[in-house]
């Protein structure tokens, strides 16, 4: 006898049927039948219950009884009952209305009614059903150049959130209703969150926060406060790297105290000599002796006989089919069939007369069957795979039945279409009428008992926790006695003893059996004759199982098991325990291993694998002592259990519901016992959940699924899902890591009906199941995070400093070349002056370009032009505003030539201007109270902009959102006036104040960094040197002109240099993504510069538009610099997809290159036309979070690649320093980034609000070393790396390497997380994260994701969430937030605003499609 196991743990149980000396029943769904000793007078069938008890017990829902016992829900209920008294309040999960499943009552069908019982021990079945999912809504690529500086805090001391506040003081009453408003929508900026203008959290000086997402939060930190078991040996951390460390015991953990066990011997065989010596020659003997004698009597749902097949029937037809099979399929000269080749027996599970017709007559054929089960469609569990089996037993021939046949599906031909990965089958009809008679002279050849092959069995390998097979035994009865099997060994013995007690079934006659495919039946408890003696019970503790030791209880305790034996071992078997991982030991007597035995009447291989056969059928038991235990081969039964006195077998578990966590060891069908016993049938079906592990942070993690009924309540599914965790916490010791529910008949089933539960875990990992209620708990599972490094005292001034060394290695600083005079503007000592001069000797050329959306020139301006309009502004800035010198103007204009005039305007005019984005007109309530914010906090003596904003800014929507009594004079420029100023202002000093720069950090934070002339002057010189910028050269710029270095390219550079600027506004990418690379091809522009978010919207927009540009003529060969300008680390995923995208259009990867600025420098690195190209290296992404720099090999698991943030700009000189020490670092240290250039800003004209903070930005000096040297912090973490390359000077090239901004760092268990390495993992778990952003709550870990998909989906993405971040961060996160695309603010440089995600989120103001609070 072969088992064929299934290589992708799919499949069904195959149950064989043997002539036996007893009678016995198989009950099914749809019939019943009856085997009966041809030798002993007819009885008549046992009657079945009535239709009407029947009909009573499917209604009330209990079919399936495997799990139920009143001891353990009345343990159950005690242990909830302790914890309703702790009252601890948990945060339920909220759930976007659309989500909520609405099911008809009317129009469901509950589990398994539509279909009929298969076996008695057969399990639930269910129709499939669909769940409809609508598609959420939301903006596509449209919303990523919007503007975030609606969303803006002054930078006052109350008003910084850069800190994650505590709420842990906070009531948890305090909450009220989300107001309700409108999305606008518009076709320039991204969708603007309704949270934008939101009433500002003030969180950290003790006012509560009035948000019902904040009271949810209090709970989970006061759930999270509650006490937990304490942890296991943790990680620990050296020099480099963390180790796990090797699991130590428990001292406390119950050991094994008893002897060694010797092995259990059954009876001995008796000899009986007129035994058939094969099954044929059984069928031969009784088919001609007892002819009439009754073998199978089937019988329908009423209990009424269907069919009786005799034994001489038997006989007569299965000679019938073996003689077709062998000489009707094929030819005489090749016949289709030979002895030992296999087929398939195709049945349905009601008709049990042609299926036993037909393996009779496959083995009198010497055919080997394989039955398998009926294929109803191509998408069944396991289908394909069953498949994949046929091909590889090389099955050409399916017999089936007429009835079947007719069933399967066809194609319009009427064939039986081939389903997937089954190989091509020939269909044959088993009825008699199909068949042809045999010659009276043919007899088939009736062989004696041997090694052959008799028929292949399928069945799962292990993995399938929900799925209980049966196997029929046997034992010494007397003839026409009558035996039930019971399967679940464990605990449906007191389920047998309530239920057919109750009916008259006298108790001694219930005979449990233990039994596996492997070994059939390992051991029968036999009936008594004394009905006064009980069985053999045993109540064992559940802690002690977990530790594999037997622990004699008590039934008062609430973590206990009782378990009865299943009898003693089958004649002529010997049975040991031996361990069940490693070299099979034997284990003590009171230790629980793995049953082996050592029979005749076993499995002999695993059909064609061969190293598994060995492992599973060639078993020496080993003892102690080292010898052997027997020298024949032991079998692995698959079952767990142990040898009691007397010599009694008892089974606590199977191997394939065995789960291992944390060292101990639990049962699948033990925890589906303590779920079900919360509640029972109210909110679940019994036998729809399943129980399985996956590895999360390198252990088993226990996974709950279960279906949900559709009449349960959200809030009554949550209060399920909370006690079903609590009560598996206190009964078995241990966590639940995801507890979901799905939609009633959602879950894959197998043939039979049950949970196909390897698939079901395949959907889990895939994130396909689509739960309609998902509860994570982490905090309480996951208990090996490793440890943070302790940090080590950093270099101080007593420490030994040789020249340039520090702790042995050079000083980690660099600069760039020098800044020489060596051209006539850099005579002028204000960009003032410059103007004028070029407009004096170059009054034609043209410095600016602007496009339109169409790619043409809508305006133009050369120096001349400049001149003259700059003089008209200001003019009107002399004559109407009234303005004095030193003056603050503010410039609202959209990207284009006005703002650049009205700039200079402001120069001539002595003014000081501050550019400001203008507001949105679509979404006037949110965008202008950010412009009205940037005019009071520079204190502007007046406005200017166009007619059109001026008009917008007097429209009743903007009067009702602030108060335009407050505003100062707005000026219209469209009609300048056309007189000259009396004169143009000359600056006195070259470090007066020459503009502002407004910007937006990150997390919120807006300054303004004054920009001296001096500075202006040598930043402008310092770009041109970097990018040999002349005035024959053509720079496209498509960047925003409001702030940093966008501005200073849009409107200073051409100006200082002399080149002509092509000026692209992005908001015209929207309408038009081929725009800007359309002009650099068409122009022939050799250097352009871009953001982050222009090249993310050519890099979606055109992805498939590449054939179709090459056909317009895009050509790129001539880009030289492609420098994307950005203050954070470069997102090298998205420059190599975008070199990668257009390498066929001609642009080289070596010409894309970033360049990194911050607000107290607006540029420090900047790649140029020159220089060696950017270098990428690859750092130990663990060795970051400690402040360390370890360079690993590409691939090394935990690397993140690192590209050079650009060449370092001529006149800057950069050092690493400690953050907090600032003392220097080393090469190759992470520290933070400090640089001293004359462009370096003068300070915040409204910082901080504190002189000293503020003078520690812009004039820092080191503690030691070069005390001298002014530094100014730029807030950034990175480091210096010296390499093999030569820079032009033929030194050694110096790269720098930016990590990450410091006020984003999230300090998280002593070890410091950037938030990009997190969001980049999150959104590589799943296809439909289109976006991520995190940030600290609390202590908690909070994730932002954006989902592109139905919003069925939504609850998917919880768990894999949860699991990518522990594994590849070891952080637990806190609350996951699913949104619809475009919630996350995001700014026009494309950084993620995401402490006004934060605050809006706390609001409540993001209209989630999914939060949820892991515990």
């Amino acid at each position: 006898r072969a088992y064929f196991p299934h290589p992708g743990e799919f499949g069904g149980i195959f149950v064989s049927l043997s002539v036996c000396d007893f009678d016995c029943i198989f009950l099914t769904r749809s019939f019943f039948f009856c085997l009966t000793f041809p030798g002993m007078s007819h009885r008549p069938p046992f009657a079945p219950p009535s239709a009407a008890r029947f009909h009573r017990r499917r209604s009330s829902g209990t079919r399936d009884e495997r799990y139920r016992s009143d001891v353990h829900s009345e343990a159950v209920q005690a242990v909830l009952a302790r914890h309703v008294e702790s009252n601890v309040a948990v945060p339920m999960p909220s759930k976007r209305r659309s989500l909520v499943v609405q099911t008809s009552m009317d129009a469901y069908t509950p589990p398994g009614e539509t279909h009929t019982l298969i076996h008695l021990s057969a399990h639930l079945g269910s129709t499939s059903s669909s769940s409809s999912s609508t598609q959420s809504g939301g903006s596509g690529n449209a919303g990523r150049l919007a503007d975030s500086l609606a969303h803006t805090h002054l930078s006052h001391p109350h008003l910084n959130h850069s800190a994650p506040p505590d709420v842990t003081g906070y009531s948890s009453d305090s909450s009220h209703s989300r107001p309700h408003s409108e999305r606008h929508i518009g076709t320039i900026a991204r969708n603007t969150q309704k949270y934008g203008n939101a009433e500002r959290m003030e969180t950290g000086d003790g006012v509560p926060v009035s948000s019902r997402v904040s009271a949810k939060i209090q709970q989970l930190v006061n759930t999270l406060k509650m006490p937990r078991r304490p942890p296991l040996r943790e990680f620990f951390v050296d020099d480099f790297e963390e180790l796990l460390e090797v699991q130590q015991p428990d001292p406390k953990q119950p050991r094994p105290e008893g002897a060694e066990m010797l092995a259990v011997s059954g009876e001995a065989l008796g000899v009986v000599t007129n035994w058939p010596p094969s099954l044929e020659a059984a069928l031969q003997r009784w088919g001609t002796i007892s002819p009439k004698a009754p073998c199978l009597t089937s019988l329908d749902t009423t209990g009424k006989p269907l069919y009786v097949l005799t034994y001489g029937k038997l006989w007569s037809r299965s000679i019938k089919l073996a003689y077709n099979i062998l000489h009707k399929l094929g030819s005489k000269q090749e016949p289709m069939l030979r002895p030992g080749d296999r087929v398939a027996l195709v049945f349905p599970n009601n008709d049990p007369v042609a299926f036993m017709v037909a393996f009779y007559g496959c083995l009198l054929a010497e055919v080997v069957p394989v039955p398998i089960e009926v294929p109803l469609t191509r998408k069944d569990a396991g289908s394909q795979q069953i498949g994949f089996l046929l091909g590889s037993c090389g099955v050409t021939v399916a017999l089936t039945s007429d009835a079947c046949h007719k069933g399967l599906p066809k194609s319009a031909t009427g064939e039986i279409p081939q389903f997937r990965g089954w190989p091509k089958l020939l269909w044959f009809v088993t009825e008699s009428k199909h068949l042809s008679k045999p010659p009276r002279d043919w007899f088939p050849h009736i062989k004696d008992a041997n090694s052959d092959t008799a028929y292949i069995e399928i069945h799962p390998l292990p993995g399938n926790h929900s799925l209980l097979s049966s196997t029929p035994s046997t034992s010494p009865l007397s003839a026409a006695e009558t035996i039930v099997n019971v399967l679940d060994f464990k605990k449906d013995v007191g389920l047998w003893h309530g239920i057919l007690t109750s009916k008259g079934l006298r108790s001694e006659v219930i005979c449990p059996c233990a039994s596996s495919p492997e070994a059939l039946t390992v051991a029968i408890r036999r009936p008594v004759e004394d009905s006064s003696q009980p069985p053999g019970r045993g109540v064992l503790s559940m802690q002690g199982l977990s530790y594999s030791v037997v622990r004699v209880d008590t039934e008062e305790r609430l973590s206990v098991l009782t378990v009865q034996d299943v009898g003693t071992v089958m004649p002529g078997a010997v049975v040991c325990v031996v361990k069940p991982e490693g070299v099979p030991l034997l284990c003590k007597t009171d230790e629980i291993g793995e049953l082996c035995v050592c029979s005749v009447a076993t499995g002999t291989s695993y059909y064609g694998l061969t190293g598994m056969t060995k492992n599973t059928f060639e078993v020496f038991p080993v003892a102690s002592g080292g010898g052997l235990v027997s020298e024949y081969a032991f079998v692995r039964t698959g079952l767990l259990g142990f040898v009691g006195p007397g010599g009694l077998v008892f089974i606590s578990g199977k191997m394939d519901g065995l789960i291992m966590v944390s060292g101990r060891r639990h049962n699948a069908d033990d925890i589906v016992a303590t779920a079900l016993a919360v509640e029972p049938m109210k909110f679940v079906y019994r036998g729809r959940i399943a129980v399985f592990c996956v590895t999360v942070l390198r252990d088993e993690r226990i996974v709950v699924v279960a279906e949900q009924r559709p009449d349960s309540t959200e809030e009554d599914s949550f209060q399920w899902m909370s006690r079903v965790l609590q009560a598996i916490d206190s009964i078995h010791g241990v966590g639940v890591f995801c507890l979901g529910l799905v939609p009633a008949n959602t879950l894959p089933k197998t043939p039979l009906g049950g949970i196909h539960l390897s698939e079901t875990k395949q959907l889990y990992l895939e994130g396909g199941l689509h739960p309609c209620n998902v509860l994570m708990c982490p905090h309480t599972c996951v208990t090996n995070l490793p440890k943070p490094r302790q940090k080590q005292p950093e270099i101080g001034p007593a420490s030994v400093m040789v020249g340039n060394l520090v702790s042995g290695k050079r000083i980690a600083m660099a600069s760039g070349r020098d800044l020489g005079q060596t051209d006539d503007n850099d005579q002028f000592l204000f960009l003032s002056e410059v103007l004028q001069w070029r407009s004096q000797t170059t009054p034609d050329h043209i410095l600016y370009t602007l496009l339109s959306s169409r790619g043409l020139v809508s305006s133009s301006l050369t120096c001349l032009q400049l001149h003259k309009r700059a003089e008209r502004v200001a003019a009107l800035l002399l004559e109407r505003g009234g303005l004095q010198e030193g003056d603050h103007i503010a410039l609202v204009y959209p990207p284009g030539i006005d703002l650049i005039a009205a700039f200079y305007g402001c120069l001539y005019a002595g003014c000081v201007p501050i550019t400001v984005r203008p507001p949105h007109p679509q979404n006037i309530s949110t965008t202008l109270p950010t412009v009205k914010m940037i005019v009071e906090v520079s204190r502007s003596a007046c406005v200017m902009t166009t007619a059109v904003i001026c008009k917008l800014l007097r429209s009743k929507e903007a009067v009702a959102t602030v108060d335009i009594r407050n505003w100062p004079p707005v000026l219209d420029t469209d009609d300048l006036p056309k007189k000259k100023p009396p004169a143009l202002y000359k600056p006195c000093n070259p470090d007066a104040l020459a503009y502002l720069d407004f910007s937006v950090s990150t997390t919120g934070m807006l300054a303004g960094v004054q920009m001296s002339h001096n500075a202006v002057g040598a930043f402008c010189r310092s770009v041109k040197l970097q990018c040999e910028l002349y005035p024959s050269r053509e720079v496209a710029i498509c960047l925003d002109p409001y702030c940093g270095l966008g501005f200073v390219l849009w409107c200073l550079c051409s100006v200082y240099s002399g080149h002509q600027s092509i000026l692209i506004p992005p908001v015209e990418l929207e309408s038009n993504p081929a725009l800007w690379l359309l002009a650099v091809s068409q122009l022939r522009v050799r250097d352009t510069f871009c953001s982050y978010s222009v090249m993310e919207l050519c890099t979606k927009g055109l992805g498939l538009q590449t054939e179709a540009l090459k056909a317009r003529g895009l050509d790129l060969s001539r880009v030289r610099a492609c420098v994307v300008v950005a203050e954070e680390r470069p997102r090298m995923s998205l420059t190599h997809s975008f070199s990668k995208l257009f390498k066929d259009l001609g642009l080289h990867p070596r010409s894309v290159s970033t360049a990194f600025g911050c607000r107290v420098n607006l540029a420090i690195c900047l790649q140029g036309t020159s220089g060696p190209d950017p270098t990428t290296v690859y750092v130990d992404m663990r060795a970051l979070r400690h402040d360390r720099v370890r360079l690993v090999e590409r691939g090394s698991p935990h690397s993140l690649p690192l590209m050079e943030s650009g060449k370092i700009l001529p006149g800057v000189r950069i050092i690493i320093a400690n953050p907090e020490t600032k003392g220097p670092l080393g090469d190759s240290h992470l520290g933070e980034i400090w640089v001293h250039s004359a462009h370096n800003g003068s300070g915040y004209y409204s910082g901080y609000g504190e002189e000293v903070l503020q003078s520690d930005h812009f004039t820092s000096r080191l503690s030691f070393g070069d005390t001298s040297t002014v530094w100014a912090r730029t807030g950034y973490l990175g480091f210096l790396r010296r390499t093999e390359l030569t820079d032009a000077s033929g030194e050694r090239h110096d790269a720098l390497y930016v990590v990450g901004a410091l006020e984003e760092a999230m300090e998280l268990r002593g070890m410091r997380y950037h938030p990009i390495d997190i969001e980049t993992s999150v959104i590589r778990t799943h296809k439909n994260i289109m976006e991520c952003a995190v940030f600290p709550w609390t202590n908690l870990l909070v994730v932002v994701i954006e989902l592109e998909g139905s919003e069925q989906e939504a609850l998917d993405l919880v768990p894999m969430v949860t699991k990518a971040v522990l594994e590849e961060h070891y952080l637990i996160v806190g609350v996951v937030v699913v949104t619809d695309i475009g919630v996350i603010p995001i700014n026009s440089r494309g950084e993620k605003q995401r402490m006004h995600l934060r605050d809006g989120f706390l609001q409540d103001q993001l209209d989630p499609i999914y939060v949820a609070y892991n515990m």
